[in-house]
């Protein structure tokens, strides 16, 4: 039967190259290129899973078009010398062997370029300094560096790197590039008036911040001739005030469609300004609606009269959405990154009419956080992204000795040790003591802005509700497990995915009172009994969620205080929604006491305040029930007793009970 996503698996081409359908890997930065920058077989291997999947195009993040000037990964690509042809054809082959198209986002960042990492100043349109090197030298104790202004020598070596990195890519058997002139990075410090403050032919209007734009796009032309797909990434707006807005970005797509443009990845904002204010733009996090930058492709459809190829970009979350849009004629493409990694075979599922088994992304941005670490690029939820290279072809490997194994917890980490034991042919009994699968995932999905959560508990439990039908595995709810039970059953081996109990310290006065409750259990089994006027104790994820949801429900957030100090979470994408709230967290304040008229609170300055409230939510944190750990350490061979999730690390989040949880299933 032929998918019901009829546009999304529709074939479209351009300049002569055809792509089998519309789906499209947005560029991820995995940190998998040699420290020299050329491509490895283990990013060949990463890279496999998403051409496997389906998809028609993929991208490479953040391609250097010569490390030497512009580098800001540990291990990305560099596309400044004859010897990187060879290992791209790697990676084009590969793609070839599924039909997909292997290409690069090619890129020099300019005046984000440290200093440290190529040992010179950067280079940029114009002579000053971004807000993270002011932030950065403010933190050192120094003066800023300024970027050097590039003069006519530099800008025309730099044309040339451009369309010699894109030539070299062809060469490699690639037939599409994507230029990056979004985001802040060099060619939009040209092209934006925020960045560009030349007065030669460089600088002023429109036409002139454009011309570096057009000298990169017409060269690569020249070198790469007529059947090469020039895609061209662009920030719509940059949203801050005295950057490109969206008016002017109108003009200048049109000013490149002309010179040789095909197409356009339509995205918004800028990398690192504003202490990374409009990082959100480009880089949503769970908070915001999806299709977030979808709305800018409408519009430039109206403008071009429908005349011009789009790419749409940013928190596309699944093929519904996706075929939506196309079918609207509001893009001609779908590029998705966090979705893809969350499941490289969405493309697949989707055209078998399976969308309920494409395991959901939860717009968490723990890839991203790891990219800063750095680490290799890897997802909360679909652990072989991480061991792509050990993992061939991600397949998870039949286990020499079929074993009966016991996994104690229904919550995310148990439910992904009991699906990796039956893909690996053990014979499976999950104990959950609850009556509903899912763990601490069931709380985490009750705040209504939780949309991707929600998604996630539902595949939770149709993956659980399959394995089941289909015989491969026992979920036994309403049972908790005992050492005893355990013991008498025999098994082999033993997962413990109990999870982590949350902190109550009895040592402050009233903390029994029945106005107290857990945050989770307020806004799941307790709601009723969650009064009008509400103190937060915790300004963590738990106790910010709980706060907006019942300030959404009309209730009154009386205070949100924390012991910890305000920098602890100062991107934290809930910090950002109270404060559109108009929710102050009060940082460095504790709890003293719960009185019959509220709380007793210790400021930062020592002294003693009261708050009026009818309902205390704690979130101060978990903790391990570890006599409850250790009492199935024993109940099978030692070695084969494995402790994963909330109980293994108390503070732990989703990434490290599923990776965890994922990695002890694999090897019993």
């Amino acid at each position: 039967m032929a998918s019901k996503y009829k546009h999304l698996f529709s074939p479209i081409t351009i300049r002569g190259v055809e792509f089998k359908n519309r789906i499209v890997l947005a560029p991820p930065s995995p940190n998998l290129a040699s420290p020299e920058g050329l491509v490895t077989h283990q990013f060949v291997d990463w890279f496999r899973m998403f051409a496997r999947g389906g998809a028609a195009i993929l991208y490479v993040g953040n391609s250097s078009i010569d490390i030497t000037e512009c580098k800001d990964e540990e291990c990305q690509l560099d596309l400044n010398h004859d010897r990187c042809v060879l290992p791209l054809s790697w990676y084009t082959e590969m793609a070839k062997e599924y039909d997909c198209h292997a290409s690069l986002e090619v890129n020099h960042n300019g005046k984000d370029t440290t200093f440290e990492a190529v040992g010179h100043l950067p280079y940029s349109s114009s002579p000053i300094p971004g807000d993270s090197e002011i932030l950065r030298a403010k933190r050192e104790g120094r003066e800023p560096y300024i970027p050097i202004e590039m003069d006519q020598k530099k800008i025309d070596e730099t044309v040339l790197k451009y369309a010699k990195a894109c030539e070299r890519m062809k060469r490699a058997g690639m037939d599409i590039a994507l230029l990056h002139g979004g985001h802040g990075n060099l060619i939009s410090q040209f092209t934006s008036p925020h960045y560009n403050k030349r007065t030669d032919k460089y600088g002023g209007s429109l036409e002139n911040r454009a011309r570096f734009a057009i000298e990169v796009v017409e060269k690569v032309r020249e070198l790469c001739g007529e059947n090469f797909v020039i895609d061209y990434r662009i920030s719509a707006d940059e949203i801050i005030a005295d950057g490109m807005r969206f008016e002017e970005t109108l003009k200048l797509m049109k000013i490149l469609k002309n010179h040789g443009v095909d197409m356009f990845n339509v995205s918004a904002g800028l990398h690192s300004e504003g202490l990374f204010a409009y990082l959100r733009y480009w880089l949503q996090d769970y908070t915001m609606p999806r299709g977030y930058n979808v709305h800018w492709c409408q519009k430039i459809k109206d403008y071009f009269q429908g005349d011009i190829i789009l790419t749409a970009v940013g928190s596309i979350m699944n093929p519904d959405l996706a075929e939506e849009y196309l079918s609207k004629g509001w893009c001609d493409f779908i590029a998705m990154c966090r979705p893809l990694m969350a499941d490289p075979d969405l493309p697949k599922k989707a055209a078998q009419n399976r969308p309920e088994d494409i395991r959901p992304c939860l717009r968490c941005n723990a890839c991203a956080m790891r990219l800063g670490m750095p680490k290799v690029i890897n997802c909360a939820v679909n652990p072989i992204s991480g061991m792509t290279h050990y993992l061939r072809d991600g397949q998870v490997p039949l286990a020499r000795e079929k074993k009966k194994v016991a996994v104690i917890g229904a919550g995310p980490a148990g439910l992904t040790a009991m699906h990796t034991l039956i893909e690996r042919g053990h014979d499976v009994t999950v104990y959950e003591k609850t009556g509903r699968i899912g763990g601490a995932i069931n709380a985490a999905a009750a705040p209504p802005l939780k949309v991707d959560m929600k998604d996630y508990l539902k595949w939770l439990n149709v993956q659980a509700q399959k394995a089941v039908k289909a015989g491969k595995a026992k979920i036994l709810l309403n049972t908790e497990a005992t050492k005893e039970m355990i013991e008498l059953e025999g098994y082999d081996a033993v997962i413990v995915a109990v999870g982590a109990e949350p902190v109550v310290p009895k040592s402050i006065p009233g903390i029994d009172k029945e106005k107290v409750m857990w945050a989770a259990d307020a806004q799941t089994a307790l709601r009723h009994k969650v009064g009008e006027k509400i103190v937060i104790v915790g300004a963590g994820d738990i106790g910010m969620e709980a706060a907006h949801d019942f300030y959404m429900e009309g209730k009154e957030i009386a205070a949100v205080i924390d012991i910890k100090d305000e920098g602890f979470d100062m991107f934290s994408p809930m910090g950002r929604v109270l404060k559109e709230c108009g929710i102050k967290v009060q940082y460095n304040t504790g709890l003293a006491e719960v009185t019959d008229k509220g709380v007793v609170v210790k400021c930062p300055d020592g002294s003693l305040k009261e708050i009026e409230c009818d309902t205390v939510l704690l979130a101060m944190g978990m903790k391990i029930n570890k006599e409850l750990v250790e009492s199935f350490r024993h109940t099978a061979p030692e070695t084969e007793v494995r402790i994963v999730g909330d109980c293994k690390e108390v503070g732990g989040n989703i990434t490290a009970a599923v990776n965890g949880a994922f990695q002890a299933a694999l090897h019993i």
